[in-house]
């Protein structure tokens, strides 16, 4: 690996285990290469030592745990490696300026992880733009006062609380980065240091921050199997893309060069290709352009979603309830069927799926009445919404005239739209056949909503626009009260 790599690499290894003991042979064996070699390449680069770094990180994270209700200096001494608290104090009160019985909420000095570029990122605060608009973690608010005695769960149930309210703020914070990344006069060359800075070091490093605290305190909680567990898989995600290691094919070359070159942001076609299009405040507004900040917005919502979404499910579930929740891929099928208002009567209906009755050959492993939904891979607020009356046949079975056919396949392709893939969630819903279908207070209603809530709180990826379809099983027959509900993921 390149030098840029390895350094991202061991510092990404320091990150997370700043709480524990380590050494430099332990960070240098990440590289693969001698703790001599590496730690005169570090020096040179970032302009301090191993060691140096280390500390900074620890007693920039031990000043914050300080300020937690019922933390003890001891502990904190110990939870960085300090054998004594009167080392630990020494150290402290050398880089912050004062002694940890004195900090206040506001005055601890904060370096941050170091990002590799070409130039060196990371260290102090350099800048609070948009930093100060997203709706980060206040640990203050999720520990209480000091004397406060909060239970794990209460402290849980405070995190998923801000993760809801940073799913209604963030998105329009990620737009307005957007529009800035866009804006042709930010970026002139007189500007170009200065947003390294603000995108860099304030946005990209304080997520990185954030995610890895919150990482740790989850895991302290995770014991007491109160965590909803795909939370973490999320983080890892998040992090990976804020670190430039990027999951969208299109999208790589091009961070990949930002990252070691920041420099080429002046051309605007590598700020289109990181700023993307705006989404609206709910992230699902079509877009020309997917750009890097709307991968990293997906990924900030992703962390959110597996935080409420859970609760939220439990909520929902008013009168009825989920019984069988499950994830299938099926062999590669042809929907059939039928669209028209004139299918709302159950004679037409009727008419409709003794057609497909007749062609018992044909029937798939999957023969339930559907009504089908797509907008043939658009946006919602692009495509029209299309619902068709009908059935999952074997693929390739000869459509009757007059009916409507689309074709679904177990290999995804590069398209939007058709074919679909046959990869879906399939909800089992029992209880009140009223409240099932509800519409008031749901997105959409009641079934279509708890599946979609479910997948998300379980970080399964909605294939939302291009592979994007639901429908409605009715497991006794079109006739009677639809009780299950499909939904298209990617797995």
């Amino acid at each position: 690996m390149d030098w840029i790599q390895s350094l991202s690499k061991a510092i990404h290894y320091i990150e997370n285990h700043l709480t524990d003991s380590i050494s430099i042979d332990d960070v240098s064996h990440q590289t693969y290469t001698s703790s001599s070699h590496f730690q005169f390449i570090f020096h040179v680069v970032t302009g301090i030592t191993i060691g140096e770094y280390i500390r900074n990180r620890r007693l920039s994270l031990a000043a914050q745990d300080l300020l937690q209700a019922d933390s003890k200096l001891i502990d904190v001494a110990m939870r960085y490696q300090y054998d004594t608290q009167e080392s630990f104090s020494k150290a402290f009160k050398r880089f912050h300026g004062m002694p940890p019985s004195k900090i206040r909420k506001g005055q601890a000095r904060q370096f941050h992880p170091l990002t590799i570029n070409i130039t060196i990122l990371g260290g102090f605060d350099m800048s609070g733009k948009f930093t100060d608009e997203f709706h980060l973690l206040d640990w203050s608010d999720i520990d209480g006062e000091k004397g406060d005695k909060l239970t794990n769960e209460e402290k849980y149930q405070r995190i998923v609380d801000w993760s809801r309210k940073a799913r209604w703020r963030n998105p329009n914070v990620f737009d307005a980065l957007t529009e800035w990344v866009l804006d042709d006069s930010e970026w002139n060359g007189d500007k170009l240091a200065e947003n390294e800075q603000i995108l860099m070091h304030g946005v990209f490093a304080r997520f990185r921050e954030q995610n890895a605290r919150l990482r740790a305190y989850l895991k302290k909680l995770n014991g007491q199997n109160i965590v909803n567990a795909p939370v973490f898989k999320a983080l890892d995600w998040f992090d990976e893309e804020l670190s430039g290691h990027v999951h969208q094919e299109h999208l790589q070359d091009v961070v990949a060069r930002v990252f070691a070159d920041f420099s080429i942001m002046r051309e605007r076609g590598i700020r289109k290709v990181i700023a993307g299009n705006k989404t609206g405040p709910t992230g699902t507004d079509s877009v020309e352009i997917y750009g890097y900040i709307n991968s990293l917005k997906d990924c900030d919502a992703g962390v959110q979603w597996a935080l409420f979404m859970p609760g939220l499910v439990k909520r929902q579930q008013t009168g009825f309830q989920v019984e069988n929740f499950t994830y299938t891929t099926m062999p590669d099928m042809r929907f059939i069927g039928r669209e028209g208002d004139e299918f709302n009567n159950i004679e037409a209906r009727r008419e409709l799926f003794q057609t497909l009755d007749a062609m018992k050959e044909y029937r798939s492993d999957f023969g339930y009445d559907l009504f089908f939904m797509h907008h043939y891979g658009m946006g919602v607020d692009v495509g029209p919404w299309h619902g068709v009356w009908g059935r999952f046949m074997k693929k390739d079975t000869p459509v009757p005239q007059g009916f409507l056919h689309f074709d679904f396949i177990q290999e995804e392709d590069d398209k939007a739209g058709l074919p679909y893939c046959t990869q879906f969630a399939m909800a089992t819903f029992s209880g009140d056949r009223d409240a099932m279908h509800r519409r008031e207070g749901y997105d959409s209603d009641a079934m279509y909503d708890v599946t979609r809530n479910i997948i998300l709180g379980q970080g399964v990826m909605i294939p939302y626009p291009d592979k994007y379809w639901t429908a409605e099983v009715f497991l006794d027959g079109h006739d009677k009260p639809g009780s299950a509900y499909l939904f298209s993921v990617k797995l």
